[in-house]
């Protein structure tokens, strides 16, 4: 690859032993802008996790579970090996730098796009062998020569009607946190909060409705660093109504540099290096989580109400659709990226639709155990009337974000696909009837998911639910609900994803996801309780359950859901569509 072979040159001009390319931007982002996608260019694999590790002589490439198989598939024929991260035997990347470079070696590292936790932990490791880290370099701004630019999209209001609250009084909020942190000011680096606090949206990153910048935030200014380009007249005179300044995107180094508030509160696992390295060394610094995060992750009820209006124009997208997929499939002729092109235009033709939230999955049979599979004309599979198709998708509507799977037979499946598909649902539904104390995390939940499957020695590597943005990213923390351990407390008015899975190489995949809202369900001697309430109003295939593997009470739920995705939705199709949709919500 004479990428990888230009980048060689590179580490021997700069005397450095090996580079590391993360799969992040300046902003620490899981979906970056094509200008910072520096591990895609020089290694080809386009998921949405991982980093590619280049020596003089080797090349390696980390990811996790979810992209095993793409990411297999994507290395061939590249310099790069699959290195499958958390996998018993998969050294780390400090452990392989470590048997791999003499002492003395540096490693080179973007400043820019690399957290302070991450190259912290990495620095530990290192230096025990004698390995330095070099965050001085970025190759790509030389070898990278059909580069793509940093987008210059226009921002965009988000009005009241669909935010709830003021910029000025989420500024307040954080300001209010800060002061009991002992922190005098924070920079704002992730795109999602800083859209979320400055009631603005943009359209830099695939999907994500945000846009390139930062916000400094002290007691007394809230300056917003961005393209000036970007703004347009009515945006600047919002920012000027909320008491937030406006300096070019590049100008953040320097006002750093001339910060001189008492300290800053940086979240060191989602800041990149090269802020913390501007600030003066006066300069106390506060390591503590983002308190932004916490306080977007509980909608107010006007997002509450938006999501549950999405939610509903979703769902008639998605009845129109299933109802039209399998005879349109017995018919023949379709594939993986024609039914896709469908769902969006069943989607795009809702009130208040503005994109898709993510890059469609449709994975037919054996492309259903790629966890995020996307077809290709390479790939793209002609759908049979027998077996499996997952269809994980969601939409971006000005009111709310959504994001829901489902397994749907086209026809006869085998009895391995029957008994997977009744797991994952009874996994999906016991989690959804879940009562637990406000202040769980999501990690003492996720076993209610997974413990019918477990009962037959079957499990999923990845996470269980994560949280959706309000017109924003379809991931957003900090909480979720996964295995390793995650201490975000769980909280009334938090929306969270419920999607357990069974994948088999080369057979078939199953997923069921609905998104959840966190409310408030009893008050009793043992403190306060909370509960799920589904978002997502769609039916669930009930054609390949095994009734017999089904608990009575996980059939009651499944009923009471259809009962009410007919209820809720039936109103707004015509008549041959309620008749379908009586139809896949009959009881079980």
């Amino acid at each position: 690859m004479t990428r990888v072979e230009d980048l060689r040159r590179f580490l021997r001009e700069k005397d450095l032993a090996a580079f590391i390319f993360p799969s992040t931007d300046p902003h620490c982002g899981e979906y970056i802008p094509a200008h910072w996608q520096a591990r895609q260019w020089i290694s080809g694999f386009n998921g949405s996790a991982g980093t590619a590790v280049v020596t003089a002589d080797d090349a390696a490439l980390w990811t996790d579970s979810r992209y095993f198989i793409a990411a297999e598939q994507q290395l061939q024929g590249t310099p790069f090996r699959l290195m499958k991260d958390g996998m018993q035997g998969t050294p780390t990347i400090a452990q392989w730098l470590c048997s791999t470079l003499p002492s003395g070696s540096r490693v080179g590292m973007d400043g820019w796009v690399n957290t302070i936790d991450s190259v912290r932990s990495l620095e530990r490791e290192l230096d025990a062998s004698g390995i330095g880290i070099d965050l001085s370099l970025d190759p790509c701004s030389q070898l990278w020569t059909e580069r793509p630019t940093v987008p210059d999209n226009p921002v965009v209001l988000h009005p009241i009607e669909f935010s709830g609250e003021e910029s000025s009084h989420k500024l307040q909020r954080l300001r209010h946190a800060l002061s009991a942190l002992g922190a005098d000011g924070t920079v704002v680096s992730q795109l999602d909060e800083v859209a979320w606090l400055m009631n603005l949206r943009g359209s830099d990153v695939h999907c994500n409705p945000v846009f390139v910048s930062y916000l400094l935030v002290t007691m007394q200014r809230a300056i917003l660093f961005v393209n000036p380009a970007k703004l347009g007249d009515d945006v600047r005179e919002y920012l000027a109504g909320q008491g937030v300044e406006t300096m070019p995107y590049a100008d953040l180094p320097h006002a750093l540099q001339e910060y001189r508030e008492g300290s800053v509160l940086l979240d060191t696992s989602s800041t990149n290096c090269n802020i913390l390295s501007y600030l003066p060394k006066t300069c106390r610094i506060v390591e503590h989580p983002s308190v932004v995060s916490p306080m977007k992750a509980v909608k107010n009820e006007t997002e509450i109400r938006g999501f549950r209006q999405a939610m509903l124009r979703d769902g008639v997208a998605m009845v129109k659709f299933l109802r039209w997929l399998v005879p349109a499939v017995q018919a023949g002729g379709e594939t993986e990226m024609s039914i896709d092109r469908k769902l969006y235009s069943l989607r795009a033709s809702q009130p208040l639709f503005r994109d898709i939230s993510f890059d469609t999955i449709a994975g037919y049979a054996a492309h259903g155990a790629i966890v995020h599979y996307e077809a290709t004309p390479s790939t793209d599979a002609s759908l049979m009337p027998r077996g499996f198709l997952l269809l994980d998708s969601g939409a971006q509507y000005q009111d709310g974000t959504t994001d829901i799977t489902r397994t749907i037979a086209l026809g006869p499946l085998t009895d391995r696909e029957r008994t997977d598909y009744t797991l994952v649902l009874r996994g999906h539904i016991r989690l959804a009837m879940a009562r637990f104390p406000e202040g769980a995390c999501g990690t003492q939940l996720d076993v209610l998911a997974r413990y019918a499957m477990w009962q037959h020695g079957i499990n999923y590597l990845h996470g269980t639910g994560h949280g959706v943005g309000s017109y924003l990213n379809v991931h957003e923390g900090p909480h979720q609900i996964r295995m390793n351990y995650k201490p975000a407390p769980l909280r009334a008015g938090m929306t969270v994803t419920d999607e357990p899975g069974i994948y088999r190489a080369g057979e078939h995949g199953v997923r069921i996801e609905n998104t959840l809202l966190i409310v408030e369900h009893a008050t009793t001697e043992f403190g306060n309780f909370l509960r799920f309430d589904s978002l997502t109003l769609c039916p669930i295939d009930t054609t390949p359950i095994i009734v017999e593997m089904m608990q009575r009470d996980e059939i009651e739920y499944l009923n009471d859901y259809h009962q009410r995705v007919l209820t809720e939705l039936s109103p707004l199709l015509d008549k041959e569509e309620r008749l379908w949709l009586e139809e896949a919500c009959k009881p079980i």
